[in-house]
């Protein structure tokens, strides 16, 4: 430790010894100094510390068994996909009006809203596997979560079985999803919209963003895509009857918006810890939860539940081993870029959700 930091506090708790100060060399060049030192002994990590510059904590390896994370699941993997396959296809079939129960043989219908919705977040889960792979991360492939309701999915998540080695790895892991996502999200809706109907009113027992239809300017890339994609004929105010594929397209965007809010474990999350640091990125990780709940409680109460679920589900990760080396200006870039495409997706808010509450929509 004293070859790399001029170490000014020193403490062992439950067997990980912690030491404060500052390095004597480069964070890349001391982390890699550690974990050449402690070998197989231990698990370094470098963080940053407030008070003394940096804080180096070893962690001792414990005994595990070997496993094999990608292949051990493989077949729940497919089972879970050909299953969320299925609950997907039903929940676009009923989207589009048609009742399985009473008319099986039309089940297809929602085919399109099904394998649109399943591209996007295999893609996005896609994008985040093969960036951890780069890294040298252990990792799962997918996990598809059906639902015999709703959306018919909640969606898909990978496990990542070892740490990310530091920042860019962190950051690199983080971003990859969401950009993979919109890959495909994008061209579903821009697609999908040419065969939407734009209607001038909501019938009064329409229901759901199908149904009912999707105000144009509900967000600013929503509303250009369905410009580019509809023309002349979609002006203010107008509704978007989505079709199937087009209603994947828009919760491809939905969700990519989600993930990328600046929140714990979250994509946006990551990539805020990432290119700002453990501290900082901590106080806007809190200042974007207290805002969605604020969102939710005076403009959408939609907002409300997935507020609640990000609330406890976006904890605090495990850092990188290396959280001192900042990432690089490209990363960086990349970031602000990435979060500009969340405002684009989310501002402004859907203008019926002010109507019905009687407050004057602040963005228009």
């Amino acid at each position: 430790i004293r070859d790399v930091m001029d170490v000014r506090v020193g403490a062992e708790r439950e067997g990980v010894q912690v030491f404060r100060g500052p390095l004597k060399e480069p964070a890349d060049a001391a982390f890699k100094h550690l974990q050449e030192s402690v070998g197989e002994a231990a698990v370094p990590f470098l963080q940053e510390d407030e008070t003394l510059g940096a804080a180096a904590l070893l962690v001792p390896k414990k005994g595990e068994a070997r496993t094999k994370a990608e292949t051990r699941f493989r077949w729940l993997n497919w089972l879970l996909l050909l299953l969320t396959l299925l609950t997907t296809t039903w929940a676009g079939a009923a989207q589009a009006g048609v009742d399985v129960l009473r008319e099986p043989a039309r089940i297809m219908a929602g085919l399109p809203y099904a394998l649109g919705l399943l591209f996007i977040l295999g893609l996005h889960e896609m994008g985040h596997y093969f960036a951890a792979r780069h890294h040298g991360i252990s990792v799962t492939p997918p996990f598809f979560i059906p639902v015999p309701f709703a959306l018919g999915t909640f969606g898909a998540f990978i496990q990542m079985k070892s740490p990310t080695q530091n920042r860019k790895a962190l950051f690199d892991v983080a971003v990859a999803g969401p950009i993979a996502g919109l890959i495909v999200a994008i061209p579903a809706l821009l697609i999908g919209l040419k065969s939407s109907v734009i209607v001038q009113g909501v019938a009064p027992d329409a229901v759901g963003h199908m149904g009912a239809g999707t105000d144009a300017g509900s967000s600013i890339l929503f509303a250009l895509l369905a410009k580019i994609a509809m023309g002349d004929s979609l002006q203010v105010g107008h509704l978007v009857k989505l079709s199937p594929l087009a209603f994947a397209g828009w919760l491809g965007l939905f969700i990519t918006a989600l993930n990328l809010l600046p929140i714990g474990q979250l994509d946006g999350g990551h990539m805020a810890h990432a290119m700002f640091g453990s501290h900082k990125g901590t106080t806007i990780s809190r200042i974007a939860m207290w805002t969605l709940f604020l969102l939710a409680l005076f403009v959408w109460p939609g907002l409300f539940m997935w507020a609640v679920i990000v609330f406890f589900l976006a904890g605090r990760a495990l850092p990188p081993l290396n959280d001192v080396t900042p990432v690089t200006r490209g990363r960086q870039l990349l970031g602000y870029a990435m979060f500009i495409v969340l405002a684009l997706i989310i501002a402004p808010m859907p203008h019926g959700f002010w109507s019905a509450t009687g407050i004057r929509c602040p963005y228009l």
